[in-house]
């Protein structure tokens, strides 16, 4: 089930991008990440190397992460909890992931339903008024490899500038059979992203 996601700032339709593509592949995983407290401490014990570093990850003392692993704590709070289960879900199956977005970059493409303010530049005469849409779009292949490759910072775009240009040609302009006049679409405000390769 999407979940509505509103930003604090303009400025961070770019995040929200990526908390998208990052849920997108969590979706990938082959076997559900490690469930209890223990098993989760235990494996980003073996991914950190060290209970120091764990605590640092999760903003408590290293204590705590050893009475966690010996299980004579075993409730800690929400919000400790809520980073434990965010460490390693951000870790888990990093293969499977890379190779499903590598798929979908090659070969699949990607869906992606997003609601956003839309500004245009059109020519005098046509509208250029912001309208807010709720789009769902199949981002083939090179599309979807352009918005992974902005959102992992390998190339000079933003990811909100890939979707927008990427909402220009496949839905204003239906691959070139509409809106030819249209030159420019800016997304201006993401308040809703949800992605899935």
């Amino acid at each position: 089930m999407p979940r509505d996601i509103r930003p604090e700032t303009a400025g961070s339709d770019d995040a929200l991008i990526g908390e998208a593509m990052e849920r997108a592949s969590r979706q990938t995983f082959t076997t559900d990440p490690p469930s209890t407290l223990r098993g989760q401490i235990n494996y980003l014990m073996r991914q950190l190397g060290s209970a120091r570093a764990v605590a640092a990850e999760l903003g408590v003392t290293a204590d705590s992460v050893n009475r966690y692993r010996r299980g004579a704590r075993r409730h800690p709070p929400k919000p400790v909890q809520d980073r434990i289960n965010e460490a390693v879900r951000s870790r888990w199956q990093p293969r499977v992931r890379e190779r499903a977005r590598r798929r979908a970059a090659a070969q699949t493409g990607m869906n992606v339903e997003f609601r956003a303010t839309f500004g245009y530049k059109a020519p005098v005469g046509t509208t250029d008024e912001a309208r807010f849409r709720l789009l769902t779009l199949h981002l083939p292949a090179a599309w979807a490899g352009r918005l992974l490759d902005a959102q992992a910072g390998r190339s000079g775009e933003s990811p909100n500038e890939v979707l927008a240009q990427a909402a220009k040609e496949l839905y204003f302009q239906e691959r070139g059979a509409r809106a030819q006049q249209l030159e420019e679409v800016e997304i201006t405000g993401i308040d809703y992203i949800d992605a899935k390769y």
